[in-house]
């Protein structure tokens, strides 16, 4: 029996003397973060499966975990021997969580879990569900927790503040702003859980989730008050004034539990069902009328203003520098047999750091090599890693977080001789990736509309791709947010933000990829600024803005399979490259560029 086996026999004890038939752990932390902190992942240590997104349900006798495309390949081989089923989500013959429980689940059984993991819609679909079989939801007890005794303690960095020369608006004024918004939905208090709508409002950030600015909190507005919950030893007497300045009370982070029983049945409570955790939202007493709608600061904030846009392009330039850097470098030293895939990342990061006003990484660094990188959100660490041969593909995928922005970048590099079936793939998904951003279209369209542009030249011969196509991106914030992305794929929970309508200022990616078990992975990304183009008699249209400036690799594109529109934007986008990076290059880098960059 292996570790992971050994802790899922003890959590089966656990949930016998608590009277449950299941147990639920999902990827979460008490506010519904995509990523969270060593603290919350109670889900990998339990099931040894370490990516990003997957649910582990423990029943009396055996344990399942859910995960999505992305992590099939990297889920079989982290749960081999553990006894842990994997459940491919989206897979044909593979119930989702939600039915598996509704037919699994004995009449009058018992299902457990943590409700601060879980949000408001799911607890009230389980509640429901339950019903039906005449069974309860336990939901006030972290058993995981309980078994884990030397469990990290949870983060508690300290908070900065972010200048109004980058937010481009005061706390004062956002704050406002969300208020005329609760008008509007006729509530005077409003709670808000998702760490970065928190952070953009109070134009601060932390370092509570590695590679993500953001600080463990919640808040509580009401018409005339600001409640701003959080662990007290991570702000400093600077920072406890300045919000103090904006009328900005401080309070213990657990202490909105409490603070919530006190709301009166004159109050009417704005918040957000899957943003906000269970156990909060049951905190909330019955007479106190709910309003469920998105939490207006996450859609204020994924619409970038002028400030913002302005600083963003600046960050891209700083990171276009880096990536070109990095992809002279490996071109020149993956012949000597040195270059790993874990070195590769190493030095990505050392050039992006050479820029002062980089502070992080956006995200652990992807790169992967050969059949590496058909694991889409692989990464190599200081034990485990492949060599980069002088053959085939290389891949890498990361970005910076700078005080001007967030960048995510994504480039599929020749590191030797390629096959024709290689130079096809790659230019199919190139094709893809110009096609978004080479789009127009009119205003209320949505990453469902968009998507097919994409997925097109793949389709045409039978492939695709099995993540979304572009997710919104923060401003030195999390690298993946709402509200909008580009996916065709009708999701039942969740923001559905392929539905939501591109609006100005919106930072989408632009990532394309083809993945083949065994063998190699390509993926393509730019992150591209949303804009208003001409307003005529049929409408406001809209267009895309390229923000990254780092070439393609040329010796992987077949030019007769590109239209001649497609082999003019994608010359043309070349030639910006080169205006814009080959200055801030030493000789023998802008060389390289300049042939990088020639047309085709």
């Amino acid at each position: 029996m292996n570790v992971n086996q050994e802790r899922i026999k003890q959590l089966q004890q656990e949930m016998k003397a608590a009277g449950m038939d299941m147990y639920l752990v999902p990827t979460a932390d008490f506010h519904q973060s995509e990523y969270v902190g060593t603290y919350f992942k109670v889900r990998a240590w339990l099931s040894g499966f370490s990516g990003s997104a997957g649910t582990l349900l423990v029943t009396a006798d055996k344990a399942y975990l859910w995960t999505d495309g992305r992590y099939f390949i990297q889920a079989a081989k982290q749960l081999e021997d553990t006894g842990v089923v994997l459940m491919k989500m989206g897979e044909e013959g593979v119930p989702t969580v939600e039915e598996f429980l509704e037919e699994q689940l004995p009449e009058n059984g018992c299902l457990g879990c943590d409700g601060r993991t879980i949000h408001v819609a799911e607890g009230k679909a389980f509640e429901e569900m339950l019903a039906k079989k005449n069974g309860i939801l336990k939901c006030d007890k972290d058993l995981g927790g309980k078994i884990w005794t030397d469990r990290p303690e949870m983060s508690r960095e300290p908070v900065y503040l972010l200048d109004i020369k980058y937010t481009g608006k005061s706390r004062e004024e956002k704050i406002e702003a969300v208020r005329e918004e609760m008008k509007k939905a006729g509530a005077n208090t409003h709670i808000i859980s998702s760490l970065d709508d928190i952070v953009w409002l109070l134009n601060i950030r932390g370092n509570d989730i590695m590679y993500n600015p953001v600080v463990l909190s919640y808040v509580m507005i009401t018409m005339d008050k600001v409640y701003f919950y959080v662990q007290e030893e991570a702000v400093s007497e600077e920072v406890r004034g300045e919000l103090e300045k904006a009328g900005i009370e401080i309070c213990p982070y657990f202490a909105v539990y409490e603070d919530v029983k006190g709301l009166k049945a004159s109050d009417k409570v704005l918040l957000e069902d899957i943003c906000t955790n269970y156990t909060l939202y049951k905190a909330i007493p019955e007479h106190t009328e709910v309003v469920f709608e998105a939490n207006p600061a996450a859609i204020m904030k994924g619409n970038k203003n002028q400030t913002e846009m302005e600083n963003i392009r600046i960050a891209h330039i700083k990171d276009a520098k880096a990536m070109c850097r990095f992809i002279y470098w490996l071109k020149q030293n993956v012949g000597s047999g040195e270059v790993t895939e874990y070195s590769a990342a190493e030095k990505s990061l050392e050039l992006r750091k050479e820029d002062p006003d980089c502070l992080d990484l956006s995200f652990e660094t992807i790169c992967a090599y050969g059949p590496n990188a058909a694991m889409c959100h692989y990464a190599p660490t200081e034990t485990e890693y492949a060599k980069v041969e002088p053959k085939g593909f290389f891949l890498i995928d990361s970005g910076g977080q700078y005080w001007q922005g967030t960048t995510d970048i994504t480039r599929t590099i020749a590191v030797g001789v390629l096959t024709q079936e290689q130079k096809e793939h790659f230019t199919l998904v190139l094709q893809g990736h110009i096609r978004l951003a080479m789009a127009k279209f009119q205003y209320g369209c949505s990453g469902a509309n968009l998507d097919p542009l994409v997925r097109g030249p793949l389709w045409e011969r039978g492939l695709d791709f099995n993540h979304g196509t572009g997710h919104g991106v923060g401003y030195l914030l999390n690298v993946h947010e709402g509200p909008q992305n580009i996916n065709w794929r009708m999701r039942a929970n969740g923001r559905r933000g392929n539905m939501t309508p591109f609006e100005e200022g919106m930072l989408t990616s632009n990532e394309p990829g083809l993945y083949l078990e065994g063998k190699y992975g390509i993926r393509t990304e730019n992150l591209l600024l949303c804009r208003k183009a001409e307003k005529n008699g049929y409408g406001q249209f809209m267009e895309f803005e390229n923000v990254t400036w780092v070439p393609y690799e040329r010796e992987a594109i077949l030019p007769e399979m590109l239209t001649k529109a497609e082999r003019q934007w994608l010359n043309e986008y070349h030639k910006r490259v080169y205006e814009i990076v080959g200055p801030m290059l030493d000789e023998k880098e802008r060389a390289w560029l300049l042939e990088a960059t020639a047309e085709i």
